[in-house]
């Protein structure tokens, strides 16, 4: 499927997301990159040495669960925007998913946005948390969103200009 429509299976999910267990430890980089191109830059990011991409550059990156702090700094350096942090120890009915964002305007702490999942659905409103910037050679903002716990392995997107203030 993700060959022909760029839609990951849940196969393809399952094979790179974290235990229940390493969830329960804090946030955790998940990289939905699947295809094997010479690419490395979330290895550069990561001040842990948690993604590997091994033996070569070729390969997809792998990430040691346990090693992973879930600081994000890999998200903003990946230029396929395939990696995520997840945190489902957020609060009891919460997760906090922070995802790769390069449009503007760029949705502010305090408002809600329209998420989306990885086939573009919308999946409801979810508050802005907090964001923050790559910096000004990559551009890309990471927007961290409080959802549901149930939703954290399905929002991957936002929906551009779908934002409003707070409720």
């Amino acid at each position: 499927m993700l060959y022909q429509n760029g839609i990951p299976t849940k196969e393809d999910i399952m094979g790179v997301t974290p235990s229940e267990e390493r969830f329960a430890k804090g946030p955790v980089a998940i990289v939905e990159c699947f295809q094997k191109i010479p690419c490395n830059p979330c290895t550069k990011a990561c001040v842990k040495k948690a993604i590997k991409v091994e033996p070569d550059i070729n390969e997809v990156p792998v990430v040691d669960f346990d090693s992973c702090n879930g600081c994000g700094l890999c998200i903003t350096r990946c230029p396929g925007l395939a990696i995520f942090v997840v945190d489902k120890t957020y609060s009891e009915t919460e997760a906090l998913v922070k995802l790769p964002f390069e449009y503007l305007p760029v949705p502010q702490k305090g408002q809600v946005v329209c998420g989306l999942d990885r086939e573009g659905k919308e999946l409801g409103w979810f508050p802005v948390v907090q964001t923050f910037s790559g910096g000004k050679k990559n551009m890309t903002w990471v927007i961290s969103l409080a959802v549901p716990k149930e939703l954290a392995m399905e929002v991957r997107s936002i929906k551009v200009g779908g934002y409003k203030d707070g409720q």
